[in-house]
Parts: structure tokens; sequence; C-alpha cells
């Protein structure tokens, strides 16, 4: 058993205790509140402010290896605009040394979900992981599959148009494949219904059509890449016509069409933010939009979209969404409850509750501060970082 006294406790969904104890045992918050009774003899950590870990809805962390180059680059299969077969288990190393996977854990995010990149119209399956190393990367997983990686926009029509000069090269195109891809999948499994009972006269068993069968069963969503409102307008407009679920990566222009995306019901995950805009597509990227999106109702995650050490800037971009606007204890929810809702596993991680994983970060001062250190990161009940 473990204790952790705060003179602030945040838990995100009950409020805030102070003086508060968390008792921690096997890994779970066993007991929460300002009356707790530690048991005699059991270790205590204090600080003066203790949250839930972080949690990362959109990144590429292990994916691709910091500082590697191509040797380390694992997070696009870009030979052919569909590959909904990959997975980014395959691919994420479970280095101890690795920059994304330290610097998780020296800023206190403890859970993050690592998804394929962009550059094919149909991408393959993210994962929801913590960030603590372990022998294995399996040993890290929290849900698996987390969704289906899709994108829009420019990057699969670089990819395929420009620099292979092979299918899609406009937007129209990158719709079609989409569109194309659903139907066969859609066929495939009404036929592997109809013969149910006859197995001479089932379809050959398709590993690309499988993998997009919990999309269309609406056991895992899309996760669908697009910086523009007019490509997340068609990525709407195809999920509804194939009856699919879906979630809006990175939301760039989501100021131009809030009250559009909370009328839809489709969750928005906003980033990355702290960086230059490298493309046309992101020439609106701006701290306004998380504001423009709370007052409308969507609801709404922040994510780094990290490649490596920038995964620490987390609080940073919740610390600006606030200076424009945004109310800080959305903010805060944006980086912990929220992301891990949208993700499918806030009955484990996401605030401080009994039941939930112990996953805790304890700081010296206010979690937005620039200034502010995390003096001890726990996951699963156990300290992964210390200063």
């Amino acid at each position: 058993m473990l204790a952790v006294k705060g003179k602030k406790v945040i838990t995100i969904t009950n409020g805030v205790i102070k003086d508060g104890v968390i008792l921690i045992e096997k890994g779970k918050i066993k007991a929460i509140g300002p009356d707790i009774k530690i048991p005699d003899g059991v270790k205590t950590l204090k600080a003066k402010v203790v949250m839930p870990g972080l949690v990362e809805a959109h990144c590429h962390i292990g994916i691709w290896e910091e500082k590697i180059g191509w040797a380390g680059s694992d997070g696009n299969e870009a030979t052919e605009p569909a590959t909904p077969h990959v997975r980014a288990l395959d691919g994420i190393k479970a280095n101890a040394d690795e920059g994304g996977l330290v610097a998780a854990l020296q800023e206190g995010i403890t859970t993050a979900q690592v998804l394929p990149g962009s550059a094919n119209v149909i991408g393959g399956t993210g994962v929801v992981l913590k960030t603590a190393p372990k022998s294995t990367t399996d040993e890290m997983v929290i849900k698996d599959p987390s969704g289906m990686k899709i994108a829009f926009g420019e990057n699969p029509r670089r990819v395929y148009g420009v620099e292979k000069k092979v299918m899609p090269s406009t937007r129209m195109g990158v719709a079609g494949v989409l569109r194309d891809w659903l139907q066969k999948t859609k066929n495939y499994l009404e036929k592997k219904e109809r013969t149910a009972d006859d197995p001479e006269k089932q379809p050959e068993y398709d590993l690309k059509l499988e993998a997009l069968a919990p999309v269309i069963r609406k056991e895992i969503p899309f996760r669908a890449h697009a910086h523009r409102a007019d490509d997340v307008a068609t990525a709407i407009r195809i999920c509804e016509e194939f009856d699919v679920d879906m979630s809006w990566e990175h939301a760039t222009e989501g100021h131009r069409i809030a009250d559009y995306i909370a009328e839809k019901g489709v969750p928005a995950v906003w980033g990355p933010s702290l960086m230059a805009r490298p493309k046309w597509e992101m020439r609106e990227l701006s701290y306004d939009t998380p504001k423009v999106m709370y007052d409308a109702g969507v609801k709404f995650a922040i994510q780094t979209d990290a490649v490596g050490s920038s995964i620490r800037f987390l609080p940073i971009c919740a610390a600006f969404s606030v200076k424009h606007g945004l109310p800080y204890d959305y903010a805060l929810k944006a980086i912990t409850i929220v992301p891990a809702e949208i993700m499918g596993v806030a009955d484990r991680v996401g605030s401080l509750e009994v039941g939930k994983d112990a996953d805790l970060r304890l700081l010296n001062g206010d979690p937005l501060e620039v200034m502010t250190k995390v003096q001890k990161v726990i996951i699963d009940g156990e300290v992964v970082h210390s200063l």
C-alpha cells in the first residue's frame, strides 16, 4: 500500500480536496478524501498539488523514434493508399531510453494514444498505452485497437497524387478511396452473415476487410486526420452514409464550424499548436479555437501530435488556451478526463476516483504554470519518475 498526501488534490471530476489523502493498493485508488486515515507503516508521499496523470489523445511517440531518422520511422506504411490491417502496436518501441517516452514520464503524461501517421487514406489502427516502459510494448497496452486512422487533405494527396502519380490526387479521390473500402467491407460482412451456415460459400478471409469490420460494427471509431473545415465535413458525410463513428483529429479550423461539429456530436482532438504553420491547410492555427469550440459545446481534448520529446508541451498548450479564453477547469479536463473519454478508457484513467488506476502527477505548484516542477509520477501505483 502507498499513501499520497496533497495540500491540494485536483480530482478533475469531483472538485478539489484540500489536505487530501489518496490510498493506493494493488495499483488502484482504494480511497480518496480529506479525512482518510493512513494505516501504520504505510509509505507516504507528500506534494503541494496532486492530480491525475495527463492523457495525450494523439501522438506518435515510440513509432517515430527520436533522433534516429529513417531507421526509427515506422509510422507510415506509405506504399498503398489503404492499409487498414497495419497496427501501431507493431511499430512502437518500448525502450526505456526512447525520447518520447522519457519526456512523457518526466512531464507526468501517463497515458497516450499512439496512432499511425497520415500518409494514407486508411492508415491502420491506433493503441492506447501507459508510458512507463516495460519489457514488451504489449505490457504497456490498455486498449488495442483504439480506433482506425484515416486522413483527409494534403498528406494523402501529396504522397500518392504528387509523389507516386496514383489515386488519390484530389480531395474527391480521397473520399472515393474511403467509400470504396467501406462498401467492400459492408459487402464482405453481409456475405459472411448470409453464408454463415454454408462454410463452402463463405468469402475468403480478408485481413484488410476484417480490420475494418470493427468500424462498421461501431466497435471502434475512425480517427479522422483533417485540418480544414471542408475536409472534416466530408469525413462526417461519409461516416453518416455508412453509419460509423469518428473523432476529428487536429481540428485546426474548429472555429469555423464549431456549431456544426457540436450539432453532429463529433468529438475533436485539437492540436498540435505549439509550432509554426508548416503547410497551407494549417494557416488558421490559433489558440482562440479552443474557446470558440468550448462556447459552441464541442467536446474536445488538447493534443501535441508528438514525435519525440515535444509531448512535454501538453500542459503548455492547455495553458496558452486558457490565456486565450478557455476556462481553466476545462483546460485541465482537456488533457485528462476528456481525452480518456474520447479514447474509451475513462473507466481507468483521467481522474482521481476510487477503483481507477493509480496514475498520479505530484507537483510543487499550479498544473498549468510553466515554472511548476513535476516532482513525482506514479503509474499503476508505482513511482516511475522522481526529481
